[in-house]
């Protein structure tokens, strides 16, 4: 089972021997092969692959938006193929920040509007909500652009608003799926120093798949998918 880091105690997150099929009429289609994996608190990892290795895939299954056809995923304690539907929606509120390649924010919502919109399914009180809003915005340096609609952002603000979305409800994991994949060289830049900061000074775990090197290169470590199975880079894991 790959452990890239050296870490104590219980992994945050726990993969055992995942195989993970989609089905087309009478057609078993297979993705992921026998995926063992073990990451911890703090941990930053780049996910690579060529198109259709199963990449989104495995990090659907530990976001528990999918479940897998055998095998056991554990995060954050909890047994994700033992949930239920209702069970992983809050599951998710609770411990899972998603980035996301096109930001996936509504347009008619302002910058403050769609940070907050994940707080509306919590029990908090409207000042406490404004809190972390607020805060979310500071962390990503967009306390200015508050008031602002999407169509009046950069592709690299937009994405900023989607990484406070992410954190805003202080998740213990993020999942980003091709997060600079939209962006100029600049802003992409820009995103991945953010996401380092999240890491090393808030202690999130972090899961990015991506295809770009550059961008894997700024991750603790790198996997990559190739036929439904998990390799190292050894000369690059550290």
């Amino acid at each position: 089972m790959p452990d890239v880091t050296r870490a104590e105690g219980d992994p945050i997150i726990s993969v055992r021997n995942v195989f993970k099929e989609f089905r087309r009429e009478q057609m078993a289609i297979p993705v992921l092969n026998g995926i063992n994996l073990s990451l911890f608190t703090g941990d930053y990892l780049a996910l690579m692959g060529p198109s259709g290795s199963g990449k989104s895939t495995l990090l659907n299954l530990i976001a528990g938006l999918d479940r897998p056809t055998t095998g056991e995923i554990v995060v954050c304690g909890t047994n994700l193929g033992r949930s239920s539907e209702g069970e992983l929606a809050r599951w998710r509120s609770r411990n899972v920040g998603f980035i996301f390649q096109l930001y996936n924010l509504m347009p008619v919502l302002t910058a403050y509007e769609n940070v907050e919109l994940p707080l509306t399914l919590t029990h908090l009180k409207r000042k406490e909500r404004d809190e972390h809003v607020r805060a979310a915005l500071e962390v990503v340096g967009l306390t200015d652009r508050m008031n602002h609609y999407p169509r009046q952002l950069s592709g690299g603000q937009e994405q900023r608003v989607s990484i406070a979305r992410a954190i805003v409800s202080d998740p213990r994991i993020i999942v980003a799926d091709e997060p600079t994949g939209d962006l100029d060289a600049q802003s992409g830049t820009e995103i991945l120093e953010l996401m380092k900061r999240l890491n090393a000074e808030f202690d999130k775990t972090i899961i990015m798949v991506t295809h770009d090197p550059r961008a894997a290169d700024e991750a603790k470590s790198i996997l990559h998918l190739e036929k439904g199975q998990l390799v190292e880079n050894p000369a690059r894991n550290r």
